[in-house]
């Protein structure tokens, strides 16, 4: 069967390191305050010469060498982004142009926060179908750009950075097992930016009520991960690791506990980076592979739920 196999990883992040204490100079706020309630400790803030796509082409040339690839053997792109650096053309083409490739499939994928799930399924699709036979899936986001810098309950929980992974159609045990998406458009106003081309002509900025968030991210976290594993054929028990999008602390620990997961299995970077949207998932995963704790052979579960609402995993063999 042809799956699609994970062939390299990388991640890019700003320059510019922020801690709690930065933020606490300048908003009222304190480090104990973002811990307690996040599990944040820092983030890092694009400068004005880092952009969406200049961080995605970051983290894509890493992947590729870590995947031993050069960018001609990409022909497709799928960059996962909420905060794009035109309204177009996509950033995936600015990345495509960046890496010198001539021509390619290349488009961006909007789904927030589980942007880059909806990536990967969409990359996988064309995958197997045969419609490409290397992609480059890219999560990048600089949700800095559309947060409110004056409310401190949602500027202090969002970072910028971009992870990547090639995946490439082969055929073996290895690669993606199952993956399965959702979305609930209802829940428009608990989680938005309040801008946008065709309303307001501006960008907007984040606005969030995140008590009603992480009661609903909780349930569908917990119940899109038991249904992608019985898709796969596999049970908790089997999973090896959980890359889980890097929201909230509080969030990682209570999925963990209502699917009855070891805290022990949950990769958690959201303390280095806090909530990088799109970019999270990827840029976890890539953290996790560096420094040795997800192998190959791993089965690896991926998930995630942002504004729309929209939520997703997907589950692999690393």
């Amino acid at each position: 069967m042809k799956r699609s196999v994970i062939a390299g990883v990388g991640s890019a992040l700003p320059k510019r390191q922020v801690t709690n204490a930065e933020l606490a100079s300048q908003v009222d706020t304190s480090d104990e305050w973002i811990v307690e309630r996040t599990g944040i400790r820092n983030r890092y803030i694009a400068a004005d010469d880092e952009t969406t796509a200049s961080l995605a082409t970051e983290a894509a040339r890493r992947a590729l060498d870590h995947a031993g690839l050069s960018a001609g053997d990409i022909d497709l792109i799928v960059l996962a982004t909420a905060t794009p650096d035109q309204t177009f053309p996509s950033s995936a083409t600015k990345v495509q142009a960046a890496l010198g490739i001539d021509d390619c499939i290349a488009f961006d994928v909007h789904a927030v926060c589980t942007g880059f799930l909806y990536a990967l399924s969409v990359a996988d699709s064309m995958l197997r179908s045969g419609n490409a036979s290397k992609a480059l899936v890219i999560g990048s986001e600089t949700f800095s750009r559309i947060l409110d810098w004056e409310d401190r309950a949602t500027c202090v929980l969002f970072g910028d950075g971009a992870g990547a992974l090639v995946l490439s159609a082969d055929e073996g045990e290895s690669g993606i097992l199952s993956t399965r998406l959702h979305a609930d458009g209802r829940h428009n106003d608990l989680l938005f930016v309040d801008g946008g081309p065709s309303t307001t002509g501006t960008v907007g900025k984040l606005r969030m009520k995140g008590r009603e968030v992480f009661r609903h991210a909780v349930v569908n976290l917990a119940g899109v991960l038991n249904e992608v594993l019985e898709d796969a054929g596999l049970s908790a028990a089997d999973v090896d690791w959980v890359v889980p999008h890097q929201a909230n602390a509080r969030i990682l620990d209570a999925t963990a506990k209502k699917l009855g997961l070891p805290p022990e299995k949950i990769v958690v970077t959201v303390d280095q980076h806090a909530n990088t949207s799109a970019a999270s998932v990827p840029l976890a995963f890539d953290a996790a592979v560096r420094d040795g704790r997800i192998k190959r052979g791993d089965l690896v579960v991926l998930e995630a739920m942002g504004g729309g609402f929209t939520w997703g995993a997907a589950a692999l063999r690393y």
